[in-house]
């Protein structure tokens, strides 16, 4: 399988998006085949920076550990956190996209040979932001590419922020990908799955969008 996959920028936040094709692949740790449609992802978690212009254009409220309407300085390019899934909802419908389904989350996390962790099946604390690295805060997304990228090239898809995604759970649960700085590299398997409400915000969780491909 090939990095070299076609990439498309979206005009409305301005985000590299890669192409995950359709068709089959292993999934969840018993690796059930499951296909999917064609779809386009975001390379990186949504920043700071580029949340900050969703609620500049919208007026949307801005996360609640932000201080006088914006986050820390030195933060730009590290995941936005303390976003609901109705946050991360919201900012995907204003950039024309949406949030991915839990299945094309983890095809574009670990590609169709059922891997372990996006680079294969070892673990390796130097590709992905873990309470391994012992950093014990979020990173700038990308900080572990291109050495911890997936299969199709997205980044940081182990570690440094746990992603909402859409799942079946509806307002009681909804489904979070991809593990965290602050916990232990079994969460940050591809197959690695929390439950939580999605009005629940914190340091550790933040998101990513999808789109179809036309």
């Amino acid at each position: 399988m090939s990095n070299q996959n076609p990439s498309v920028t979206v005009a409305k936040d301005g985000k590299e998006m890669i192409y995950i094709p359709a068709g089959e692949f292993l999934m969840g740790e018993e690796k059930r085949p499951v296909s999917v449609a064609a779809f386009y992802i975001d390379k990186c978690p949504v920043t700071n920076a580029e949340y900050k212009k969703f609620v500049e254009a919208t007026g949307y409220p801005v996360p609640p550990s932000w201080v006088r309407g914006t986050y820390a300085a030195g933060k730009d390019h590290h995941p936005v956190t303390q976003v609901n899934w109705d946050d991360a909802a919201a900012y995907a419908q204003w950039a024309g996209k949406r949030l991915p389904t839990d299945e094309e989350w983890e095809k574009a996390a670990r590609g169709t040979d059922g891997r372990t962790y996006p680079w294969g099946n070892e673990w390796d604390k130097t590709r992905a932001n873990t309470c391994e690295t012992k950093i014990l805060n979020t990173t700038p997304v990308g900080q572990f590419s291109p050495q911890g990228d997936s299969p199709y090239g997205v980044a940081d898809m182990s570690g440094n922020v746990w992603e909402w995604v859409h799942g079946s759970g509806g307002k009681l649960l909804q489904p979070l990908r991809g593990g965290t700085w602050d916990a232990a590299h079994d969460t940050a398997a591809c197959a690695s799955r929390l439950r939580y409400t999605p009005r629940r915000r914190n340091d550790y969780i933040g998101f990513r969008c999808a789109m179809d491909a036309k």
